[in-house]
């Protein structure tokens, strides 16, 4: 294969292209799964910077708008007492879908809590998640993220199935 090929520049851009979708997706999978560390170890600024500044954090527990009130959340004593627990947040990989400068994801999350006793570990929650993103110049940042408990109901079920569903927004 040299430059003067016929076919050259059209596998070239096909390579590109197909890099940048890798690219976007790495990105979008180290943005997500620092979630966890930052949350567990307390790091406020960064949690909240994983969102931009109008971003929305929808838990079944309750709702966060912008990125302050996301800070605010893990200075909050509920998840401060979490962390002096001994807590993991524990992400599965993600069903990542890219749309130009616009990117859903979609994965399970666990919340491991210690046992008070120090005999162990047990699963407190386990949830369906949705994370809308946007590229940013500092680059994907979420926009909003819903997240709800699997309890058998529908909202749940169908926040996983929005993963095979193009164009669906978020259920409610």
């Amino acid at each position: 294969m040299t430059e003067t090929d016929p076919g050259f520049e059209r596998r070239l851009l096909v390579l590109e292209q197909r890099l940048g979708i890798l690219e976007d997706h790495n990105a979008i999978m180290r943005l997500m799964y620092s979630y966890g560390p930052s949350v567990d170890s307390g790091l406020d600024d960064v949690v909240g910077g994983l969102w931009i500044e109008d971003g929305v954090y929808d838990v079944d527990t309750g709702r966060m708008a912008g990125r302050r009130a996301i800070e605010d959340m893990v200075r909050t004593h509920p998840h401060q007492g979490f962390i002096q627990q001994g807590c993991g947040h524990i992400m599965s990989p993600a069903h990542i879908t890219v749309d130009g400068d616009t990117a859903v994801a979609v994965c399970h999350t666990q919340l491991i809590l210690r046992q008070p006793d120090g005999s162990g570990y047990q699963v407190s929650r386990v949830t369906a998640n949705r994370w809308e993103l946007i590229r940013t110049k500092d680059g994907w940042r979420v926009t909003t993220r819903t997240s709800r408990i699997l309890d058998g109901q529908k909202g749940s079920r169908a926040i996983l199935a929005s993963a095979f569903r193009q164009g669906d927004s978020v259920p409610r």
